[in-house]
């Protein structure tokens, strides 16, 4: 865990040290890992159905299902994808080939047990399979969803990231586990701030009420920002949805909790930030890095 531990603060420093010298910046997609301190707190919901979201406002948007060997990016999209990532690196499949694509657009790179592979894979394998994802083209957000916990692999993907964002719920565990989250990623410098989405919310207030605790709570112990982006409610849509395998905002648009999600995605999409170098092959640079 140590080594681990000293692995995650290099790549951080390094990737501080390269932000500071950098001249010239090449615009490049916003690279968002959507991660949570517990299971079943509605991760891969709201990145599927915020990538809609983003992708009706005319931007490109990929998912990266990078929960290993517990994906459900592609069930909620309706698709069961035969291959992975694995499948390019190898050299079997052209990305083209992998390649999922869902509403209005989305593209979903399942990662599947090839990212539990990268350690694996030989330097060549590396550079050919980065070679391969400029086929993807231009994108606008690249969002990652990460398994639940703390683990080497839930911080080594917030380590390759340009954002955070944490899921939670109101209940007291949930936000237990969110907070051990937070603060693991304040003690080992891998990020400066995180936003916090608390989903499954009887009322926008008890969202407001329960963000305002939290982050008391991590002002008070923790030296990391935290934002708040808003809530998702506890909307029986959403299970309708998952269980008919179509992401809510396309089978329930005027639904509250699609009003909500809409009202987060233009709130990231207002926010202007620095993306520096995080194009696609840039990011899985970072993630070879990280895992090998």
């Amino acid at each position: 865990m140590l080594d681990q531990a000293d692995e995650l603060r290099k790549l951080a420093s390094i990737d501080n040290k390269i932000k500071k010298r950098r001249v010239k910046r090449t615009a490049g997609p916003r690279v968002i890992t959507v991660t949570s301190g517990k299971g079943g707190a509605g991760k891969s919901n709201f990145v599927v159905n915020t990538a809609i979201a983003l992708q009706k406002m005319k931007k490109k948007v990929l998912i990266l299902d990078t929960d290993m060997g517990m994906g459900n990016d592609h069930v909620l999209m309706g698709f069961l994808p035969k291959y992975s990532i694995h499948d390019v690196i190898s050299g079997n499949k052209k990305i083209d080939e992998i390649l999922v694509t869902g509403p209005f657009g989305v593209k979903l790179l399942p990662g599947g047990t090839g990212i539990s592979k990268i350690d694996e894979i030989t330097k060549s394998q590396r550079e050919n399979f980065i070679e391969k994802l400029s086929l993807l083209g231009d994108l606008d957000y690249i969002l990652l969803d990460t398994g639940a916990g703390i683990n080497k692999n839930v911080l080594g993907f917030i380590a390759c990231c340009s954002e955070v964002i944490v899921i939670t719920t109101p209940e007291p565990t949930s936000l237990t586990d969110a907070y051990s989250l937070v603060k693991a990623i304040n003690c080992l410098k891998l990020k400066n701030s995180v936003k916090i989405v608390v989903n499954k919310v009887m009322s926008i207030e008890e969202g407001r009420k329960t963000f305002n605790k939290f982050s008391g709570v991590v002002n008070k112990f923790l030296s990391i920002d935290v934002e708040y982006l808003g809530s998702m409610s506890e909307d029986k849509k959403l299970v309708r949805a998952v269980r008919e395998q179509t992401p809510f905002l396309i089978s329930y648009p005027s639904s509250r909790i699609s009003r909500e999600v809409n009202f987060i995605a233009n709130k990231l999409n207002g926010v202007k930030t620095d993306n520096g170098e995080n194009g696609i092959q840039n990011l899985f640079k970072k993630i070879f890095d990280v895992f090998s």
